[in-house]
């Protein structure tokens, strides 16, 4: 699905107001570009996703692809400090986007802008994470968790006026503070603190027109603090982290209950977890196995109640 001016003879290619997009060689014209098509009523949204799944209808697809072209733009400026062009950025934006649309089903209850950010994000980060060389070593998907979210607290903390500093490294009280909203253990902060602080003076600036040295990318990091999209998705987290966790552990039964609490709930005051397998196997009186078997069914059930609540 092309987006670039060649794109005259595709059934992307829509009569005014629907403009087709310029291609992103010329990044300004690009983004201008998108953040002047109209967006959807919901209306309009839920026929055009109903014509794409019931009918394979292409022009509706594209309709609702290059409607949320200005979500990609707003959200690809975030990851600017990683050091990796805009325009590319914002390519993988659009492919997360694309399938967004494929997979979208107008019949759930929600818009497709909420929709499609998992997947807008979630192609840029498996971008950032196959070329930023330092990422390398983030392997797991606790540690690929950890990274997007340390570095996106590490801006706020810097561009906090009462907690500014001349220091690149993260204060003690930070560091804690970071620990416990994400939580992970103090070491894990520190760890990967370390790994993000050598990796940002590898970022070359890009020279100027004149031949003048330019800003670093880590100079267009973009403050999200109140963005339309990110307010919505952190309130659905909310909502999900609460009242969603609730409701699942609603359907256990206690014992279910009580390990999943204490496995994957529960954090103490020294930032320890709770319980391991082999003390829940000791008080209930079973092996360490049968217990990780209840976690194990007790977790599907739970995601099966999340799908639902969601």
């Amino acid at each position: 699905m092309s987006l670039d001016n060649g794109a005259s003879g595709n059934a992307l290619t829509m009569a005014n107001p629907w403009a087709v997009v310029p291609s992103l060689g010329n990044l300004d014209a690009y983004i201008s570009a998108a953040n002047r098509l109209p967006m959807l009523t919901p209306e309009e949204e839920q026929q055009f996703a109903r014509q794409l799944r019931d009918n394979n209808d292409l022009e509706a697809a594209g309709k609702l692809v290059l409607s949320h072209l200005r979500l990609v733009v707003s959200v690809a400026r975030k990851y600017l400090g990683y050091g990796l062009p805009h325009g590319d950025l914002i390519q993988e934006g659009n492919i997360g986007l694309m399938k967004a649309v494929k997979r979208f089903d107008p019949d759930h209850g929600v818009r497709l802008v909420s929709y499609a950010l998992h997947w807008i994000r979630a192609e840029i980060h498996e971008y950032i994470l196959k070329n930023w060389r330092m990422v390398k070593v983030a392997t797991t998907k606790a540690q690929r968790k950890l990274f997007f979210n340390l570095r996106s607290m590490k801006q706020g903390f810097k561009d906090d006026a009462e907690t500014q500093t001349h220091r690149e490294t993260l204060t003690d009280a930070q560091i804690d503070t970071m620990a416990r909203q994400l939580n992970v253990k103090r070491e894990e902060v520190i760890e990967m603190e370390t790994r993000m602080s050598g990796g940002d003076v590898l970022l070359d600036p890009a020279p100027g027109d004149d031949g003048d040295e330019g800003f670093g990318p880590i100079a267009y990091l973009a403050d999200a603090a109140h963005e339309p999209t990110a307010v919505m998705e952190s309130q659905q987290r909310d909502v999900m982290a609460t009242d969603g966790i609730a409701a699942a552990l609603e359907e256990l039964d206690p014992r279910s209950r009580r390990i999943v609490e204490e496995r994957w709930l529960k954090v103490n005051d020294d930032g320890s977890g709770g319980l391991t397998l082999h003390d829940l196997a000791a008080e209930y009186g079973v092996s360490a196995e049968r217990i990780r078997q209840i976690e194990s069914a007790a977790m599907k059930k739970m995601k099966k109640a999340l799908a639902a609540f969601a």
